[in-house]
């Protein structure tokens, strides 16, 4: 339940901490006190939009803090669990802030969170049903998503749309196969030509570097044969004077001197390693004629490849190096082109899906037939004590071809009086039946979710007299098993509550006008809910009024 809304330079707000208890609690005031502020600053600590017109003229930012208490265990303790929050001594802190520029922080028990976390928290905290809500029961898919909620058949509902989709899908591929099946063929034979060219080619990642340079080795083949028996000739092979002979003499002729004079000592030295690397030199020469050979055929075969590799390349556009990977993406297309075109296998997949389809909806429709009647007879049954005496309420469900949300649609019918016929709600109910038949179903809808705090924002609207006390009753009825906050500007409401807030106006020395909330004593609720009775000028009669309210 929320304990503690603290709200600060909202709106004509500059600053206001208030602590809630469990039960009934009601708002009043005069008109334009900012009742209904204290509304739109909890949607937005709940993660509701905010723009930078929230912000008290003057301030830097808004600041609105709403402290509720948790179980350490349930729906909402699962929730900050797998969203990585703490739940610390049962104690949940939602802050929202807002500057002046637009931009707005939201926060988790002090942690940093998205709106969208702020907003599915709240989702679980706190149900709000505003003063417009019964505009909403006159659009039929406001009263399908009204019933699937208050039945518990959201889930549900979810799955169905999500099978129609995945059915409608597969069926427009095949519908657009049929209409375009002569393009679709023609890109299909273009396909698999082109496949089967790329694979008679056959060409293998890294051919092209691999084949380029062998043909280059054996096309230059004489040249380096030539160029490397000339430098085996020089190095050893020689008929006079090869260069190694030359070196091996010098090095045992400079030896030699060195008895003489060890100043050649460092020329010796440097010889020696002189004749080893021309040594190895001269093997490694050998080993390379070795290997190295004149192989015209060979040649021919790779002057072929190459020529066939870049012609393929040229005919698809792409460099002789990526046409493995053009055939790779070809065959996929190609592939997915043939899933998709083969309407054995499309219709036979619509066919499934559509069943699948069909089977959730159907099971969705035998769930929305019993809530319905138990939504009817509820409601019905809320209607005599709102002075609505033989009327009925019916939740129709009216058949339709398959569609995202199901079998049916919903209609909402209501018979005002006793013997007539149940019709479209929009038709029959006036405004006052409206909204009481509206507030019905939200009381009723809230009886049935495990949300701990229910807030209802003027949803009293177009009543009055005993029908306004019977709302009162219906309202502290709830508020035994829930915290029930109400915005009201009816007295036989405001008299039922448990807890009492009076929203006034002021003015700061700086002239500007600001909100002022208070809880009212037992001698304050008889004032306010005097003036409530008989306007500005409170007399005897109507505090007399007012008691015996307060009394029932």
């Amino acid at each position: 339940m929320l304990r503690t809304l603290a709200i600060r330079d909202f709106v004509i707000v500059d600053a206001i901490e208030l602590e809630l208890a469990s039960g009934f609690s009601v708002f009043t005031g005069e008109t334009g006190a900012g009742k209904s502020i204290l509304i739109d600053a909890l949607t937005l600590a709940l993660g509701g939009r905010a723009d930078a017109s929230v912000v008290r003229e003057g301030a830097t930012r808004a600041d609105i803090t709403a402290e509720f208490t948790a179980a350490p265990h349930g729906e909402i303790a699962d929730w900050l669990t797998d969203n990585a929050f703490d739940l610390e001594d049962g104690a949940l802190l939602l802050r929202r802030v807002i500057d002046n520029s637009g931009r707005s922080k939201a926060f988790i028990n002090g942690v940093t969170a998205t709106i969208t976390q702020l907003r599915d928290l709240g989702e679980l905290l706190v149900d709000i049903h505003g003063q417009h809500a019964h505009q909403s029961l006159l659009k039929s898919d406001a009263q399908r998503i009204l019933l699937d909620t208050q039945a518990g058949l959201l889930e549900q509902a979810k799955a169905v749309t999500q099978a129609y989709k995945s059915w409608r899908a597969v069926s427009k591929q095949r519908e657009e196969f049929e209409q375009n099946a002569k393009s679709v063929l023609l890109e299909r034979e273009r396909l698999e030509w082109q496949v089967s060219e790329l694979e008679k080619l056959a060409a293998k990642p890294g051919e092209w570097n691999e084949v380029s340079n062998e043909h280059s080795r054996l096309s230059h083949a004489a040249s380096l044969i030539e160029g490397a028996q000339h430098a085996l000739t020089v190095l050893s092979e020689a008929d006079t004077s090869p260069v190694l002979s030359q070196i091996v003499a010098l090095e045992l002729k400079l030896g030699k001197l060195l008895d003489i004079d060890e100043s050649l000592k460092p020329v010796v030295e440097a010889l020696e390693p002189a004749r080893i690397q021309l040594q190895e030199a001269v093997y490694a020469l050998n080993d390379y004629l070795s290997r190295i050979e004149l192989d015209p055929n060979r040649l021919r075969d790779l002057d072929a490849r190459l020529e066939a590799l870049h012609s393929a390349a040229r005919k698809f556009h792409v460099t002789p190096e990526e046409l493995p990977q053009e055939f790779a993406d070809l065959s996929e297309q190609l592939q997915q082109l043939a899933d998709a075109t083969d309407m054995d296998a499309l219709r036979a997949q619509e066919e499934k899906l559509q069943q699948a389809y069909l089977a959730l909806a159907k099971k969705l429709s035998q769930a929305r037939a019993k809530a319905a009647l138990a939504l009817g007879k509820s409601v019905t049954a809320a209607m005599q004590e709102l002075s609505m005496a033989g009327g009925s309420f019916v939740v129709a469900l009216q058949p339709v071809d398959a569609a995202s949300y199901g079998l049916e649609q919903i209609e909402f019918l209501v018979a005002g009086h006793a013997g007539t016929t149940p019709r479209p709600l929009a038709k029959v109910a006036s405004g006052g039946e409206l909204a009481r038949i509206a507030l019905a179903i939200s009381v009723i809808a809230s009886s049935a979710t495990a949300t701990p705090t229910l807030i209802f924002d003027e949803v009293d609207s177009g009543i009055g007299g005993g029908v306004a006390e019977v709302v009162g009753r219906l309202l502290k009825r709830l508020g035994q098993d829930r915290q029930v906050l109400c915005v009201t500007h009816l007295p036989q409401v405001a008299s039922q509550a448990t807890q009492h807030f009076q929203v006034s106006k002021g003015t700061l020395d700086d002239g500007k006008t600001v909100s002022r909330i208070a809880p009212l004593s037992t001698s304050l609720r008889v004032e306010e809910i005097a003036r409530m009775l008989g306007g500005l000028e409170i007399t005897a009669t109507t505090r007399k009024h007012a008691r015996e309210l307060l009394a029932s």
